[in-house]
């Protein structure tokens, strides 16, 4: 009962004596869990030497192995009684943020790191700034994200948060998910890939001709022209190098992603491993006014003015913003350009299995989205 640990703490199977207001309590854990043994008797020399008795012979009940898990062998009949079942101590619930790093660290190697760098980061950006981060206060939080959120945006961080404490319970970290029946609606097409509002052939050769007349962004006019006629996503189009050039079509084999590190290249695109566009004259052209005599296979066809990966976000808030202005054009996001040759093909009633080949979406997805979007082109027909 006076052993102790180098810690100062008491050795695995030692009963301590303790005041407890005044009467001496037996102090020990077994099988895990603590108990509290009073012995009715107040805090004197002499119930001390009583008490010290009682907690030799429980120590060596617990050593020999034959400890009496009802308690009764060691309660006095004058004395000594039971005054606390024996109940383990629990553990402080983690808190939301505590788990989500946890679960971020779990994720990092299976995804790219685009998804990390920016919807991780995203996600636990938004639980610093909530009012709790208690997973006794789950309604709160929620609350909190349709609030301060778009829809699209809270449901998106609402699902991960789902997944964060789904997972924190397969680790035996918390009991239950209290996001696992929480639902947020969000309105039809709300992301990039449904927001589809092309721009016109006019519109289209404007931008073109005023990126190229433009003393400071002239040097992505190439870029843009790529981005229009091919339909490809700018992550896509980045990742491109000479090597993927062949006389008959484009190898769209790697994309440029954000990572904890900047822009970096992997392997793979968006939504498939590869894919190959057929080249026609207009692509062909553009292609050629670029080419350099001797184009090392491994260069980059797109750079950044000073020769590194475009950065396309910065790309659309300055150069692709200020040309749009500049041509009396209502602002559309950049990634309209791949709608806008999207639109243009089911237009010229091409195939919409053909078209998803060429860009990399499912048939199903250009029939829902791109059937006669730009309506200004569009003429009732005569009907007598």
């Amino acid at each position: 009962m006076y052993s102790k640990t180098p810690t100062g703490r008491s050795s695995k199977g030692s009963v301590t004596i303790i005041n407890s207001n005044g009467r001496l309590q037996l102090r020990f854990s077994y099988g895990g869990k603590r108990h509290y043994l009073s012995t009715g008797l107040p805090d004197t020399p002499a119930h001390r030497k009583l008490a010290e008795l009682k907690a030799s012979e429980i120590e060596k009940d617990i050593l020999y192995e034959r400890f009496d898990v009802t308690l009764e062998k060691y309660k006095p009949k004058s004395a000594l009684s039971t005054v606390t079942p024996v109940t383990p101590i629990q553990k402080p619930k983690p808190e939301l943020d505590e788990l989500w790093n946890k679960y971020s660290e779990f994720k990092k190697p299976q995804i790219s790191p685009s998804t990390f760098a920016k919807d991780f980061t995203k996600h636990r950006n938004h639980i610093a700034k909530l009012p709790t981060r208690s997973l006794d206060e789950a309604s709160a939080v929620r609350d909190y994200l349709l609030a301060n959120l778009t829809p699209d945006a809270a449901k998106r961080c609402l699902t991960q948060l789902k997944a964060c404490c789904n997972w924190a319970m397969g680790e035996g970290l918390i009991n239950s998910n209290p996001f696992a029946a929480m639902k947020i609606k969000t309105p039809k097409g709300a992301i990039e890939e449904q927001d589809v509002n092309p721009f016109s052939k006019e519109e289209r050769d404007l931008i073109i001709r005023t990126f190229a007349s433009d003393r400071h962004y002239s040097h992505y006019t190439h870029y843009v022209r790529f981005l229009f006629f091919t339909g490809c996503r700018p992550s896509e189009a980045i990742g491109l190098k000479w090597k993927h050039i062949t006389n008959s079509v484009i190898q769209f084999r790697e994309s440029v992603v954000v990572s904890e590190d900047g822009l970096v290249l992997k392997e793979g695109l968006k939504t498939q491993r590869k894919r190959d566009f057929p080249t026609n004259s207009e692509v062909k052209a553009i292609l050629d006014d670029i080419r350099p005599k001797e184009a090392n296979p491994e260069a980059l066809i797109f750079t950044s003015p000073k020769g590194k990966f475009i950065d396309h976000h910065n790309f659309s808030n300055r150069a692709w913003k200020a040309i749009l202005s500049k041509c009396s054009i209502p602002y559309r996001k950049s990634y309209q350009t791949r709608h806008t040759f999207i639109s243009f093909c089911v237009e010229s009633h091409i195939n919409s299995t053909a078209i998803g080949r060429w860009t990399g979406t499912s048939a199903k997805m250009i029939d829902n989205h791109y059937g006669a979007t730009n309506f200004t082109n569009l003429r009732p027909p005569e009907l007598s």
